[in-house]
């Protein structure tokens, strides 16, 4: 069975405390501090601006003809994203993404360092439930083993692993900061995994677009 829109809205309100309780869509001085001193913090970022919504039934994930692609003006905000996190000089560790070329596109332009694909990420927006929950598993034992590590891991993928994730619906260009905590210490924990879950640090902002 494929995953329908219906389904993401259940999970989005499923999650709806603690989107809420995640602060402000607009990052403020508190999350670039985070960034650069917390240790373990990751990046979720939505790719950029892409316009449409999933993919042809047919398309091939190494055939970027057949896929949703950024727009010209998505490659300029897949820069300005780079841009807005050297401003802030946040440290870079790693850069994945999903292997879909709107996701694998933006994480390149963003020049933030050499970017590493992998299915883990990528889109669960039609998957089935059994290879979404697998993807989600994949993803958060990442996040996991980033925990108490220098520098930031920057995660680009797709709105709906981001939701499943975290209950968060990021605007194209738009990050979600979190960080793997164990379930016995005090914050907003979401999705989890092996006696620990993710804290919900807050959002970096998309960039305009122009």
């Amino acid at each position: 069975m494929q995953r329908t829109l219906a389904a993401l809205v259940t999970a989005l309100l499923g999650f709806g405390l603690l989107a809420l309780s995640a602060g402000p869509a607009n990052a403020d001085d508190d999350i670039w501090h985070e960034l650069r001193d917390l240790d373990g913090t990751v990046i979720l970022f939505r790719h950029a601006l892409a316009p449409g919504g999933g993919d042809p039934a047919d398309f091939d994930v190494s055939d970027c003809s057949t896929q949703r692609n950024l727009s010209a003006a998505g490659r300029i905000q897949s820069r300005d994203m780079g841009r807005q996190l050297r401003k802030e000089n946040v440290d870079v560790a790693r850069v994945l993404s999903s292997p879909w070329c709107r996701s694998r596109q933006t994480a390149e332009l963003m020049g933030i360092g050499s970017v590493r694909p992998m299915m883990r990420f990528g889109s669960v927006f039609t998957a089935s439930s059994s290879v979404a929950d697998r993807r989600r598993k994949l993803s958060m034992r990442t996040i996991a083993r980033h925990a108490q590590r220098d520098g930031v891991l920057v995660i680009v993928g797709h709105q709906a692993n981001i939701i499943d994730l975290t209950g968060i619906a990021p605007a194209s260009g738009e990050g979600v900061v979190v960080r793997f905590r164990e379930t016995e210490e005090k914050g907003e924990v979401g999705a989890s995994v092996g006696g620990g879950g993710l804290e919900i640090l807050g959002r970096v902002p998309a960039p305009a677009i122009r």
